[in-house]
C-alpha cells in the first residue's frame, strides 16, 4: 500500500471524526435548548420580559438561580418541594435563557425585577431562595422591598466580607476567570470539555471536588452531573455569565440589618468559591439568620442535598401563617 493511499486512509478517518463530533454535538445542543425552555413562559412585567417556570400550590417559594443556571436550575434543586405545599416560582435573571439583559443589570435593579415578577404572578409575599450568584438579588429583595419577603434562605450565596475577616480557600484569580470565561463563552468548547475533562469541569466550573462526586450517593452524582450538562447551551447564559464575574470581583456591603425576614444561610468550608466565611459574616449580621455550615461538600453541597431542602422548608413552613 503507497504512502498517498495510507494518507488518503487518514484523511478520510479524520473526516470521518470531525463528521460524528459534529453530529454529535449539534444534536445534543438541540437537545439542551429543548430542555432548557421547556415548561417556561415569558411574563411581561412593570420591569420588562422575564422567564418563569412555575409548580405546585402553596407556600410561594421565588427560586433565584445561581452563575450559568436559568429557570430549568432553580426548578431542578426545588421541585421535590413541589409535593410539599410549596408553589415554586423559578425565574430567569438578567441575560440568562429568555430573560433579556437590560442597561442596569445590577442586583438591585434584579431585585425590583423580582418584585414586579410577583407583581405580575398576584403574589404579595413570598419566601425567597437565592443560591450563589443569585445570592445578592435575593439578598436586595428583602432589603429594598422587605414587606414581600416572607423568609429568605441564601445557599452558598456569592456575598461580601470585610477585609479582617480570613477566608477559608484562595480568591480566584482574574486568570482563572478569564479562562473560565473562556469555555463558558462556548457551546462547543464546554460541550467538548464535558466528555473530556467532566473531572475538571466539575473542579473548577462547579467548585467541587471530583473525589466527593465519585463517593457520593448514586442521586447525588446524577445531580451533579445533570447540573453541569444543564449549563448548556451556554450560549444562551453568556451574558448572564459575564454579569455574575464582575459582580464577584466587585462585592459591596450591603444594608444587611436592614433584613426583617427569617434568614437561613447556608455553606460549606470547602466551597472552591470561597463562600463560607462571607456567608458566615453575612449570617452575623442578619438579626435572628440561622447559619448552617458543613466542612465538606464544595459549592454544590454534595452529600447535604436533602439535609438543605429540609432546612428550607422548615424555615418556610416556620412563616407560613395558619
Amino acid at each position: 500500500m503507497g504512502q498517498a493511499t495510507v494518507m488518503g486512509f487518514g484523511v478520510l478517518g479524520l473526516l470521518a471524526a470531525a463528521g460524528w463530533v459534529g453530529w454529535h454535538f449539534q444534536h445534543d445542543i438541540e437537545r439542551a435548548a429543548a430542555r432548557a425552555s421547556a415548561g417556561s413562559r415569558v411574563v411581561d412585567t412593570r420591569c420588562g420580559a422575564i422567564e418563569v417556570e412555575e409548580a405546585g400550590t402553596g407556600i410561594p417559594l421565588l427560586m433565584v438561580h445561581g452563575s450559568g443556571g436559568g429557570h430549568d436550575q432553580g426548578m431542578a434543586w426545588a421541585r421535590p418541594l413541589v409535593g410539599e405545599g410549596v408553589r415554586v416560582i423559578a425565574m430567569s435573571r438578567f441575560g440568562y435563557l429568555r430573560t433579556p439583559r437590560p442597561a442596569d443589570a445590577s442586583p438591585e435593579a434584579q431585585a425590583d425585577a423580582h418584585a414586579c415578577l410577583l407583581d405580575a404572578l398576584g403574589i404579595g409575599r413570598a419566601a425567597v431562595m437565592g443560591v450563589s450568584a443569585g445570592g445578592p438579588s435575593a439578598m436586595q429583595l428583602a432589603i429594598r422591598h422587605p414587606e414581600r419577603v416572607s423568609a429568605l434562605a441564601l445557599v452558598v450565596p456569592i456575598t461580601y466580607m470585610p477585609g479582617d475577616r480570613v477566608p477559608t480557600v484562595p480568591p480566584v484569580s482574574d486568570a482563572k476567570d478569564a479562562m473560565l470565561l473562556r469555555l463558558l463563552g462556548s457551546d462547543f468548547l464546554f460541550w467538548s470539555a464535558l466528555h473530556v475533562a467532566r473531572n475538571r469541569v466539575i473542579r473548577h466550573v462547579l467548585a467541587t471536588l471530583p473525589g466527593q462526586v465519585a463517593s457520593a450517593s448514586d442521586a447525588e452524582r446524577q445531580r451533579v452531573n445533570d447540573l453541569a450538562e444543564r449549563i448548556l447551551p451556554v450560549s444562551a447564559r453568556a451574558a448572564g455569565l459575564r454579569d455574575d464575574t464582575r459582580l464577584g470581583k466587585g462585592l459591596k456591603p450591603y444594608a444587611l440589618a436592614a433584613i426583617q425576614a427569617p434568614t437561613l444561610v447556608v455553606s460549606a468550608r470547602d466551597d472552591g468559591f470561597g463562600t463560607y466565611a462571607p456567608a458566615e459574616y453575612t449570617a452575623s449580621q442578619i438579626a435572628g439568620a440561622k447559619f448552617l455550615g458543613f466542612e465538606r461538600g464544595g459549592h454544590l453541597l454534595v452529600g447535604h442535598d436533602e439535609t438543605v431542602r429540609a432546612a428550607v422548608l422548615s424555615l418556610l413552613r416556620s412563616t407560613d401563617p395558619p
